[in-house]
């Protein structure tokens, strides 16, 4: 057969691009997942999808082969390419190019008898031994192709007429969709648009480009239905320290990115444990959509209830008391731009102006840990730090002790935090 690709779970391939060319730790004698050909199957299939982007390290464990892309040169996210693999057989495809041969004209309607009729008489005819579609076959294709938007079906009386659907003009928004592929939450739906009209982003490129989060698009988009529909839905993933998968009955909620490393969460309500939980897209290995769940509205609520006090992503502490954030920081005259980022990064924190060089920031949040990264990033300019959980005050101030001992500052040096 000369077009055959059978890719029957796209999930085997996102667990291999993840570990072996992503993450890139582990070589093939260390692969024990599945047996040495099937992970040269895989190698193979990876690489007509990314074969300029591959890379390889050799050492005493043998050879480690690893995508290696510099994100501020590609201005088309090269993952896109595997999720736009599809499985289908020679009889797939060939019945694919037959309907649209047919249905070559805008406006030109055809019965499905009529279609078949065509199949049979003008294409397959002159095979000794042709392939043979019946009718369900045909309607479900039909069928197919109608969700999908590329074909419009009318009614005529009592008979289905079928056409080609019009094609949109995309020429006044291709600056948009090329930004969106790139940068959008779901960003392969303006990679597809634009091959639609047979262009590729050359217009932006991205410093901080999160290209990996592409192998999550396929979950990130049944979760996305499965919200709009408040559905009910079973996620299997595989945990952070544990690689054996667990089978999850969750009523998704939303989801969260980080705007640090473009990590995607969801935020859920687990039916076994009854309480909401996070869950990391790229640990989700497949999600199957169920039915409606009549408290959607009540578990959102009790969640955009919760969000008005979280910093982060960490729901372990939202049955406890809200630990107090608050700390001083001096800003010079010519360091506006410390305050503007102040005033964009606050989240869900409130800020003072005490005079015009000193700002007083406060926050009441759930899990005071998850703010101390972006605490530290003020380190020099805070000059006065107060935590209700004096454990995380006293972990900063160590921090901060250490720091000065790495630079040999001593006495009336530490008058600035």
């Amino acid at each position: 057969m000369a077009y055959s690709e059978l890719i029957k779970n796209f999930s085997k391939i996102r667990d291999y691009m993840r570990e072996f060319y992503i993450y890139g730790f582990k070589t093939r004698e260390e692969f024990n997942k599945k047996s040495s050909r099937s992970y040269d199957n895989e190698h193979r299939r990876i690489q007509s999808y990314l074969k300029e982007y591959m890379s390889f390290s050799q050492n005493i464990n043998g050879k480690n082969v690893f995508i290696c892309v510099d994100t501020r040169s590609i201005t088309n996210n090269p993952l896109y390419k595997a999720l736009k693999s599809k499985s289908f057989t020679n009889k797939d495809i060939t019945l694919h190019f037959i309907i649209f041969d047919i249905l070559n004209k805008e406006e030109t309607y055809f019965t499905l008898n009529e279609i078949i009729g065509k199949i049979y008489n003008e294409y397959l005819c002159n095979f000794k031994e042709p392939l043979i579609f019946d009718e369900s076959t045909i309607r479900k294709k039909l069928k197919e192709y109608i969700q999908l938007e590329l074909i419009i079906c009318k009614k005529q009386g009592k008979q289905v007429l079928y056409s080609r659907n019009k094609m949109f003009d995309y020429s006044s928004f291709y600056d948009a969709i090329s930004f969106f592929s790139e940068s959008g939450i779901n960003g392969i739906i303006g990679s597809y648009l634009m091959d639609r009209v047979q262009t590729k982003n050359d217009i932006f490129l991205f410093k901080h480009h999160y290209i990996a989060q592409a192998l999550e698009s396929e979950i990130l988009y049944n979760l996305f239905d499965a919200i709009s529909q408040k559905k009910v839905v079973y996620i299997t993933s595989f945990g952070r320290r544990s690689k054996s998968e667990n089978l999850h009955k969750v009523v998704p909620l939303k989801i969260f990115i980080s705007s640090q490393s473009g990590r995607k969460y969801l935020i859920g309500y687990n039916l076994k444990f009854k309480y909401l939980m996070t869950y990391r897209l790229d640990y989700i290995i497949d999600i199957e959509i169920k039915d409606e769940y009549k408290n959607f509205d009540k578990l959102r609520e009790k969640l955009n209830d919760i969000q008005k006090n979280m910093w982060g992503i960490n729901l372990y502490n939202v049955n406890s008391n809200l630990e107090h954030i608050e700390f001083t920081i001096h800003i010079e005259n010519y360091e506006q731009h410390i305050y503007k980022r102040l005033e964009r990064e606050k989240r869900c924190g409130r800020i003072e102006k005490i005079d015009d060089n000193t700002y007083k920031f406060t926050a009441d949040i759930y899990d005071s840990t998850e703010i101390i990264p972006w605490v530290r990033t003020f380190i020099s300019r805070i000059v006065q730090l107060n935590f209700s959980n004096r454990t995380v005050e006293n972990l900063i101030k160590q921090d901060i002790e250490q720091m000065y001992c790495l630079y040999g500052i001593t006495g009336d040096e530490k008058d600035v935090i």
